[in-house]
């Protein structure tokens, strides 16, 4: 599909996922009267064997029908097992990952790393401190330099049960006065920065220069800049290699992509406020009918109502508003739902004329910003289309494609952008899959949303749950900026909505076998919580529908005895020319250390495995493969 003419495709889906003040379970229509987990107790360690893969099952194909006769009636892995978290790794490997952990526990040398290595650098010369590196932090956190260079990695993983996520981590080294000047310039409009103040946009999605540089307060996340249309061109293709290599290195392998590399961001501010506002609309229209606070689809308007709502605010006449619905075959039932509402915006042949929000006052659409330049509406277009591109990518390679969550002031527009290559490309199996940050409040909301519209419309749902990697800019950008602060409380919080989003995935893998899952967590109660609902659900690993996913170079004790068990476990996989990861690897250090200080278990696990090497004379051990 051609994404310039992605309008009309906008027209017969629904504005996704805007926030929703609601603690209630909202259960999918199908699931079951199973009672809701969150905030139980986390599950003990499993008692019963490790899973042996017992049937051939198409790791690609999604159909309901192949997987019933493959259930099993109980799911295992033994996480103190070092031979298997360590099988893959030889004893120089092993004492790396020790230097390499310890390092990363100092603060002075984490705080410092950036002068360390430019020092470091000088003394030993280019070629003698790539040495280092790959010895060192870039080998244990970074695959290799090329698609060529990465394959054995990748290989190796695959012979121990663990594929790959591929994502190509170069960054540019900008100063933080360089990063803040670019994203001022990407995020403003002409017509912004020509008549500063007249445009009514909200704090939240306007371009602040103090958190300009989206670098900071980041956990483990690589950040684009906008430079110009020719470079986002390059990412472009950039991620079409990556898409290659993963379709050449592996069957089953996934490629992370963000929308921030692929346009302006411009866009997706604007296109983020857009979409918040019209659901702003529809809650307001709930309030009218008595129906505020409740779940995002148990909110149901009663169509009489409704329409005497939008005539009484002007929107259009009681006439012309009952051939709206009906028009759309909508409001058969009697009554409206968020995704209904969702589907009425009409078909427009401009991207621009997207931009449209409701006025709670005057009852009119008005456009979000007086006037878009010809060369604005032409950047939208280029970044659907870039977009288009790689999904078709993705499906012609055996690829699926990964799009990472990032700022809340542009996930919206991403989530949206997302939704609608799912309708396209996932209709045969999972191609396209989205990421959803619990430790936002509204991650339920947009779970469940997204869920129900999958059903609907009858293409297969794909998601990545994450806790989260922008908390602390997101906390900071909030206070000063002055809007509520989107993160839950408290990690506890955060927790109990990862498993609360994660059950109701496994509720709809459960009944209708038309959803996938990739649990992207280093946090082993969350593995154990997945393994004790897989358990009672019946769901075998060899179905392929519920994904475990880690960072290279970490959590090696969760990681491997899963993917020897059988289980389909992924490694994000970075990979770039040393002295163009290093930026990342450098933040990577600063952002990480909460968790390296707390990889005590890890360090203690892989000190175990170098003892019982020595004890049991395989000090010289090497993978075999």
């Amino acid at each position: 599909m051609y994404y310039a003419r992605l309008v009309p495709a906008f027209s017969k889906a629904g504005i996704q996922s805007i926030a929703v003040s609601s603690g209630r379970r909202l259960r999918s229509t199908v699931a079951s009267k199973r009672r809701d987990p969150v905030g139980e107790e986390q599950p003990s360690e499993p008692t019963c064997t490790v899973v042996k893969k017992a049937t051939q099952v198409d790791l690609i194909s999604q159909t309901s029908t192949a997987t019933q006769d493959v259930r099993i009636s109980s799911i295992s892995v033994d996480f103190e097992n070092t031979n298997e978290a360590y099988k893959s790794k030889d004893t120089l490997e092993l004492l790396r990952s020790l230097l390499v952990f310890k390092l990363c526990s100092y603060d002075f040398l984490v705080d410092r790393n950036k002068e360390l290595m430019d020092m470091t650098r000088m003394l030993l010369g280019q070629k003698m401190f790539e040495r280092l590196m790959k010895m060192t932090f870039y080998g244990q956190f970074v695959a290799g330099e090329d698609h060529e260079a990465i394959k054995p990695l990748i290989q190796k993983n695959r012979a121990f049960g663990v594929g790959s996520v591929l994502d190509y981590s170069v960054e540019e080294d900008l100063t933080q006065e360089e990063a803040e000047k670019k994203e001022m310039d990407s995020c403003m409009s002409e017509v912004e920065k020509t008549s500063p103040g007249t445009e009514h946009r909200e704090k939240q999605y306007q371009a602040h220069r103090r958190f300009g540089d989206r670098r900071g307060g980041v956990t483990s996340a690589r950040t684009y800049f906008y430079a110009d249309e020719s470079k986002c061109d390059q990412h472009m293709e950039t991620f079409r290699n990556c898409i290659r290599a993963s379709g050449g290195s592996s069957e089953d392998g996934f490629s992370a992509i963000k929308l921030t590399a692929l346009g302006r961001p411009q866009f997706l501010l604007q296109f983020s406020e857009v979409l918040v506002k019209w659901r702003r609309f529809f809650g307001f229209l709930a309030a009218q009918q008595g129906k505020e606070g409740l779940a995002a689809l148990e909110q149901r308007l009663e169509l009489e109502q409704l329409q005497d709502s939008l005539a009484k605010l002007g929107v259009a006449g009681k006439e012309d508003l009952h051939n709206w619905f009906t028009g759309e075959k909508l409001g058969l039932s009697g009554t409206i739902d968020l995704l209904d509402w969702n589907s009425l915006i009409n078909d427009r042949t401009k991207i621009s004329n997207l931009l449209v929000v409701p006025n709670l006052q005057t009852g009119q659409l008005e456009p979000l910003l007086s006037k878009f330049t010809e060369e604005e509406e032409k950047q939208m277009k280029r970044m659907l289309q870039r977009i288009d591109v790689l999904a078709k990518h993705a499906l012609s390679e055996g690829v699926r494609l990964m799009v990472d969550a990032e700022q809340t002031y542009f996930q919206p527009a991403i989530s949206r952008l997302t939704l609608e290559m799912q309708r396209i490309f996932n209709k045969e199996k999972p191609i396209i899959f989205n990421t959803y940050q619990c430790y936002l409040k509204e991650a339920y909301d947009n779970v469940s949303v997204d869920v129900e519209l999958s059903r609907r419309e009858g293409w297969y749902f794909g998601a990545k749950l994450v806790r989260g990697a922008y908390m602390q800019q997101e906390r900071s950008r909030a206070t000063e900026v002055g809007y509520e602060d989107p993160i839950n409380p408290d990690y506890e919080a955060t927790n109990r909505m990862y498993h609360k989003c994660l059950d109701f995935v496994l509720e709809e893998i459960e009944h209708r076998r038309k959803a996938n899952v990739m649990v992207a967590s280093h946090n082993e109660d969350t593995v154990k919580f997945t393994l004790q609902r897989m358990n009672e659900m019946g769901l075998s690993p060899v179905e392929n529908k519920v994904y475990f996913g880690q960072l290279l170079g970490m959590c090696d004790q969760i990681s491997f005895p899963l993917g020897q068990a059988g289980f389909p476990v992924y490694k994000y996989v970075p990979y770039g020319p040393v002295n163009e990861v290093i930026p990342y690897l450098s933040r990577r250090a600063q952002e990480n250390r909460g968790i390296m200080k707390g990889s005590t278990r890890e360090r203690h696990l892989l000190w175990r495995e170098l003892k019982r090497r020595l004890v049991s004379g395989q000090l010289l051990y090497s993978p075999a493969f």
